[in-house]
């Protein structure tokens, strides 16, 4: 079907398109009858009319578009109140968030120069090609990485390698020796799980404590169960489990009650994120919250920031917070 076009909505109201272009865009200076301003709106609403995001921002000569890039992931809970966090911090400066989830081999390039964004945040580093065209194109662009050190200035990182620190400092501190690790089966996550087992390693040779082990959990109770038993087997069973995220802990959670164990006596376990479902479980889930709260105030406060040409606002250092409960 064709678009409706300002043409079609100035032949079904019989008035010019200079017309419908005042009334629609309320253009301040003009003469015109309310009468006929009722007639152009109602027939816009009839066809269905709505305005180019292109040439509204070609008239006015800004958007108020923030175009959010997110990568490759799964959209879960940690996500998914992050950006309803933004969203409510950036209407707050009218400001609308568009989110381009990335799949496919379409560019970048082809999103950004249809909906012409007053800013891009990219929630990985651009490629340096995209990164360049759009500040050419007068886009403001504020881009988050995982783990960097030191950081860009005005680049956002919630250190993933101590988020694993964060569970095997706490593990370790409750007396427990021997940690096993419960990675994602999902490989597009690699990019948080790699530096959390990582963080958990390093804690643990620092600590002169044998390196976890480590089992990939699928989502089920099934999968939950097999990832205990080969955790602790052997002469010197793990008697703490880590998990990537509080969805496979509660997999093992739910694998350790198959087993017979109970938990914390038999088994500690600690998730990460904090999500609903981990202050529900039997026994609640010792977790580390990444605040979705604080992370959505910085990047808005980016964005605002460079929009206002101000220098970008410090790094919050209240992200991470370990959330003990039963279960650790």
């Amino acid at each position: 079907m064709p678009r409706v076009t300002s043409a079609d909505v100035a032949r079904e109201s019989g008035v010019s398109r200079t017309t419908v272009s005042y009334v629609l865009n309320d253009t301040s200076g003009t003469v015109i009858s309310e009468e006929t301003r009722r007639r152009v709106r109602e027939a816009a609403d009839r066809l269905g009319y709505a305005p180019s995001a292109a040439a509204r921002t070609l008239r006015s000569g800004r958007s108020d578009l923030v175009l959010c890039v997110v990568p490759d992931w799964p959209v879960g809970p940690v996500m998914e109140a992050l950006l309803d966090h933004l969203t409510r911090e950036l209407a707050a400066r009218d400001l609308s968030v568009l989110v381009h989830h990335s799949r496919g081999q379409r560019p970048l390039a082809d999103l950004w120069r249809a909906v012409t964004p007053r800013a891009v945040v990219g929630f990985t580093a651009f490629p340096d090609a995209d990164e360049v065209g759009m500040r050419r194109a007068g886009i403001q662009v504020v881009a988050t990485v995982l783990d960097e050190e030191p950081r860009r200035p005005g680049a956002f990182a919630v250190g993933q390698l101590q988020v694993g620190r964060l569970q095997a400092q706490h593990l370790v501190g409750a007396g427990h020796r021997v940690i096993g690790y419960a990675s994602t089966t999902d490989p597009r996550l690699a990019e948080f799980a790699d530096p959390r087992l990582a963080g958990v390693r390093e804690e643990c040779r620092r600590l002169g404590l044998p390196d976890p082990r480590v089992h990939a959990v699928e989502l089920t109770a099934e999968s939950g169960r097999a990832a205990v038993r080969a955790l602790r087997a052997g002469l010197e069973p793990a008697s703490a489990i880590a998990a990537y995220n509080d969805e496979v802990a509660l997999a093992v959670l739910a694998g350790a009650r198959a087993e017979g164990l109970r938990v914390p006596d038999d088994v500690a376990v600690i998730g990460v994120d904090d999500v609903t479902a981990a202050r529900l479980a039997a026994p609640p889930l010792t977790t580390v919250s990444q605040s979705a709260a604080v992370q959505a105030r910085f990047l808005s406060d980016s964005v605002t920031a460079a929009l206002d040409g101000r220098p970008p606002p410090a790094h919050p250092d209240d992200v991470l917070r370990l959330v003990v409960r039963e279960s650790a």
